[in-house]
C-alpha cells in the first residue's frame, strides 16, 4: 500500500545506521534517493550499491551538515540530478558524552551545530524545491529530547529543540502542502551507540527499561519514517512519533 514511486528523497547521514536503513527502505518503496555523508565514503558506496540493486538511483553527496554552503551544495546537486526533492529526512547527528561539569564550549557548539543547526539549514534549503508541489520533511529527534539524558545534556537540548522546531515550522509550511513531522527513537543499535551497548551488563540494564525487552534496530525506526513520508500520514502535522518500544511514553 505504501509506495514512493516517482518520488525523490534526500536523507542526511544516510551512509550508516538509521539513515542507511531509511534510504534502503525508501528505495524498496520505489523512491530515488540522495544520501549525505561526512567522511565514511565506503559506507556511502555500500548503500549506493544496495539501492542500485533494487533498481533505483542513489546519489551520495559529501556534506558538512553544520555549514550552510555545504548544505546548499548538497541540495543543489540533488535537484540537478533528479529535478526535484519530495522528501527530506534530517537524520545527520552526533552523540558524544560530556557531563556538564567538564563540558567545553566547543563540545556544546559542535553538538548544537550538527544536530540543530544542520536540521534548520536543510529544512530552509529544500523549501524552494518543495514549494512547487509540496513535500514531506521528517526530522529525527530522540527520547533524550523528551525526558533529558544525564551526561548528554547538550544532545538532549539539541533534540528537544528539534521537536519544538518541527512543531513551529509544521504550522508555517502546512498551508504550502509541506508536511513536517518528527520521529523520536529510543535506544537503537548503531555504530554511534555501540560503545554503550557493547557491555552486556549495560545492555541488560537498558533492556529492562524497554517493555518490548530489546533495543531497536535501524529498520525498526525506518518503518515509521516511511509511514510519515507516505500519503497515509497526510493529516499529521507537527507530530512526534515516539519509537522506543515503550521505554518513554508521552501524551
Amino acid at each position: 500500500m505504501i509506495s514512493l514511486s516517482g518520488k525523490v528523497a534526500l536523507v542526511t547521514g544516510g551512509s550508516r545506521g538509521i539513515g542507511a536503513a531509511v534510504a534502503i527502505l525508501f528505495a524498496k518503496a520505489g523512491a530515488d534517493v540522495a544520501i549525505t555523508y561526512l567522511s565514511d565514503r565506503k559506507s556511502a558506496a555500500r548503500v549506493k550499491k544496495q539501492i542500485e540493486r533494487l533498481g533505483r538511483i542513489c546519489l551520495p553527496v559529501r556534506t558538512q551538515a553544520s555549514l550552510a554552503t555545504s548544505v546548499q551544495r548538497a541540495v543543489a546537486q540533488t535537484v540537478k540530478e533528479f529535478g526535484r526533492i519530495d522528501i527530506l529526512i534530517n537524520n545527520a547527528g552526533i552523540w558524544k558524552r560530556a557531563p556538564i561539569h567538564t563540558m567545553t564550549e566547543e563540545q556544546w557548539d559542535e553538538t548544537i551545530d550538527v544536530n540543530l543547526k544542520g536540521t534548520y539549514l536543510f529544512c530552509k534549503a529544500v523549501l524552494p524545491a518543495m514549494k512547487k508541489k509540496g513535500g514531506k520533511i521528517i526530522n529525527i529527534a530522540s527520547t533524550a529530547g523528551q525526558r533529558g539524558e544525564a551526561g548528554y545534556s547538550h544532545y538532549a537540548a539539541s533534540k528537544g529543540a528539534v521537536i519544538a522546531f518541527t512543531k513551529s515550522i509544521a504550522a508555517e509550511l502546512a498551508p504550502m502542502g509541506i508536511h513536517v513531522n518528527c520521529v523520536a527513537p529510543g535506544w537503537v543499535a548503531t555504530d554511534m551507540t555501540l560503545p554503550a551497548l557493547r557491555s552486556r551488563s549495560t545492555l541488560r540494564t537498558i533492556q529492562r527499561t524497554i517493555p518490548r525487552g530489546r533495543v531497536a534496530s535501524p529498520d525498526d525506526i525506518a518503518g515509521p519514517v516511511l509511514f510519515l513520508a507516505s500519503h497515509l500520514s497526510d493529516h499529521l502535522v507537527g507530530a512526534t512519533l515516539s519509537v522506543n518500544g515503550g521505554g518513554v511514553m508521552n501524551t
